[in-house]
């Protein structure tokens, strides 16, 4: 049986130079290396350099279930299951899907070349590269039964209900679009408030072309905690509305009310819906802010799966599917008549970004072992 397969930068084809003996030793190197223990500057970098890619110990198989990620199943072999980039040398950008994998699939670490590979069980080609040029593989994969329900859909990168939410609604309006926004100026019946299956008039909307609308009203504004700039207004998410008669004054039907739509309420383009897989790798470039909110304005911890936001966004050079370490130091300590000595910042957690504005982005912390709190720092992992 043949099948087609585009390769997954967490873990087919992955070339790791040693064993988890080497991660011993890199691990060893990384301790002796000049300047060990410095938290800050090349010592941070020539550590990150030798630190083990594999895991210790390493499972050689290990079988896909339901409600597995890719994510989940990289870390169960690697130690920073975002840096495929460094050690596979694929060209990230020709990679326009996930790698199909089902639960049932075997993934194998197979040791009998010289160096590691991980590979799906049954293929004739572990390896990644003809991906190295972009060009699509194909792996001969023995006969095996699979379920009809298995077989259905294959695993994401992350859960895809935890993000959901969050890329098919608008999010972030600047300062000019809620200026613009089209308004709710009047209901039937005189109402003051209206909900699903109601009728409201809108003014304002030249888009005609569009057919459906999101309704929001403006909630918190996110600014920048260093430099005070508005970085963007929360648009709460009320819900969906179709148009239904264009003019001075549009009509438009309340398809869906998540929350009590009132008079002076705004709509929105809803976003596209995007299918592009997230692909986790670290930025390229430095990168370093902080987390100003979380997602819900009552919650002021936020733990593993937790959505944040960060004051970094698309003018930054960040991007979907960026992994960024979350960092927090416990204060400084006195000296003397001088200025108190900060502690050095410690990494104790990741988050994946899933979504970019220009000036602010929303990301999911994948790991952590202490709390997430606004001012929190992030930066390159």
């Amino acid at each position: 049986m043949r099948r087609i397969i585009s390769v997954v930068p967490f873990i087919f084809g992955l070339v790791i130079p040693s064993t988890s003996a080497w991660a011993e030793e890199t691990a060893q190197a990384a301790r002796e290396a000049p300047g060990a223990g410095v938290e800050q500057g090349t010592a941070h970098s020539a550590a990150a350099a030798v630190e083990p890619l594999l895991q210790n110990p390493v499972p050689d198989r290990y079988v896909v279930k339901r409600g597995d990620t890719l994510w989940d199943i990289s870390a169960r072999f690697l130690r920073n299951p975002w840096r495929w980039p460094e050690v596979w040398g694929i060209n990230k950008d020709a990679i326009g899907n996930p790698h199909l994998i089902y639960p049932g699939d075997v993934v194998i670490l197979d040791l009998t070349g010289a160096t590691p590979r991980l590979r799906l069980e049954g293929a004739d080609d572990g390896g990644v590269s003809r991906w190295s040029q972009g060009e699509p593989q194909l792996s001969r994969l023995s006969p095996q039964m699979r379920s009809n329900e298995l077989a259905k859909m294959p695993i994401p990168t992350i859960s895809a209900k935890l993000i959901e939410p969050f890329l098919a609604r608008t999010l972030v309006v600047d300062a000019s679009q809620v200026a613009s926004a089209p308004t709710i100026v009047a209901a039937t019946d005189s109402r003051v408030a209206v909900s699903a299956g109601d009728t409201a008039y809108v003014t304002g909307l030249t888009d005609v072309q569009q057919p459906r609308w999101q309704v929001y009203r403006q909630g918190r504004v996110f600014q920048d905690p260093d430099t005070k700039e508005v970085l963007g207004f929360e648009a709460v998410y009320l819900g969906d509305a179709d148009l239904m008669g264009s003019g001075n004054v549009s009509t438009l039907h309340i398809a869906r009310a998540a929350q009590e739509i009132a008079v002076g309420d705004k709509l929105a383009i809803a976003p596209p819906q995007t299918s592009a897989p997230f692909v986790p790798h670290a930025p390229d470039q430095e990168v370093k802010g902080r987390v100003i909110a979380g997602s819900d304005n009552s919650v002021f911890e936020m733990a593993p799966y937790s959505t944040i936001i960060i004051n970094q966004g698309a003018r930054n050079g960040l991007q979907s599917g960026h992994v960024l370490g979350l960092y927090h130091s416990e204060g400084s300590i006195p000296n003397g008549r001088n200025k108190p000595i900060p502690l050095p910042e410690q990494r104790y957690g990741l988050v994946l970004v899933f979504r970019v504005f220009d000036k602010m982005a929303y990301g999911l912390v994948m790991s952590a072992t202490r709390p997430v709190h606004v001012l929190d720092t992030v930066r390159n992992p």
